[in-house]
């Protein structure tokens, strides 16, 4: 150690000389003043406090200190008792006020969303075109998929994102109602985008409504194309991460693309985050993450939905009245539900299990949930 300090400070003697000679000021810095700042730095790095991390935690507070009645929430948990449902929790107000687990799952078990996927995905393609990589609904989709420009059926050129946000492609599909369905032929095939765009047109684009995963795929696709990213990344960087969304995991197509329209896993809290992040207009934790105009748009009616009491569709999203509240809700087969209800600061989500209908676990929510607010 001795050696090493007659060393620099004989270095620092021959730079003075150097200087000197040079007839010009110097601008060494003593070794001892070197040594000190050095510790000086050293002792602020080791005070520095971290940043802290945002507040992503649940809170939990009886519903009786939120205007519900908990009688009616009680009978619920009674008659879910041995049904098919693994989860119903409500939020309100911003806090869990009832959360019920079918025996062998909890607040950590994470469940498949189905098609409750596709808000997740209109949410994505919002923040997406406030970033500037989509222009706007009314691009074609030809400008993210130049494929579709090779397509036979010229018809199909026009074919823009608004089409399938609002799910009128025209696109031939089988999905809603009716004995017979393409699903399995869809999730079979080698290739899900040529799959879907190789479908024939059945209508004009734009004309009629006709709920298909395809539609959304094909949106996922356009994104991921339009962003450089997988869709799951984008969401992770988006959305999952910066609320603390952890338990989530998105599938993929045999080409890796995610599975848009289908794909999501996530627990009941997680996707009660989901539901509270629109009901506050796309804000969490006082950060804007998605922009507030398409909370707005993505939630309001762009055409009647299938015409039955399934209620209308915006852009991935459902929007009915029920009991008297008009709602909005991402939903998915088998009884996945995120409902959304403004004027009550309500969020629920509903987690099944399938095969079974998709609107018999709906009637905990109409039954009991909303009653349960005007007890």
């Amino acid at each position: 150690m001795k050696r090493l300090l007659i060393a620099l400070l004989a270095g620092a003697c021959m730079l003075s000389a150097c200087s000197a000679k040079e007839d010009r000021p110097s601008t060494v810095i003593s070794v001892s003043s070197a040594i000190e700042a050095s510790a000086i730095s050293d002792e602020t790095m080791s005070f520095s406090e971290p940043e802290p991390d945002p507040k992503n935690e649940w809170e939990s507070d009886s519903p009786e200190s939120h205007q519900m009645e908990p009688a009616l929430l009680e009978q619920m948990h009674t008659a879910l008792k041995d049904a098919p449902v693994y989860a119903v929790l409500t939020v309100k107000d911003g806090v869990i006020v009832d959360e019920y687990y079918q025996e062998g799952y909890d607040e950590s078990s994470a469940y498949a969303f189905h098609s409750a996927s596709k808000s997740m995905t209109s949410a994505l393609f919002g923040i997406a075109m406030e970033e500037g990589y989509i222009g706007s609904v009314d691009d074609l989709l030809s400008d993210y998929l130049p494929q579709v420009l090779q397509l036979e059926d010229t018809r199909k050129h026009s074919l823009t994102l608004r089409h399938l946000l609002t799910h009128t492609s025209g696109l031939e599909w089988y999905e809603w109602g009716g004995s017979y369905s393409n699903w399995e032929e869809f999730r079979s095939s080698e290739n899900w985008v040529d799959y879907i765009l190789d479908r024939r047109l059945v209508y004009d684009p734009g004309s009629v409504f006709n709920y298909s995963t395809g539609n959304t795929h094909l949106l996922a696709a356009a994104l991921e194309k339009a962003t450089g990213k997988g869709l799951f990344d984008y969401a992770k960087e988006k959305l999952f991460d910066p609320m603390g969304m952890d338990s989530a995991s998105w599938g993929t197509d045999p080409q890796g693309i995610a599975d848009g329209g289908n794909g999501v896993v996530l627990s009941a809290r997680d996707a009660a985050k989901f539901g509270q992040l629109f009901l506050d207009g796309g804000v969490w934790n006082g950060e804007q993450l998605v922009p507030a105009d398409w909370v707005a748009e993505s939630t309001t009616a762009k055409n009647n939905g299938a015409g039955d009491g399934t209620g209308q569709y915006g852009y991935q999203w459902w929007t009915r009245q029920f009991n008297g509240y008009d709602t909005y809700y991402a939903f998915g087969a088998w009884g996945q539900y995120i409902f959304v209800v403004p004027e009550l600061e309500l969020v629920t989500v509903i987690a099944s299990p399938g095969p079974q209908s998709s609107y018999a676990s709906r009637d905990y929510f109409t039954n009991y949930i909303l009653p349960a607010c005007q007890g």
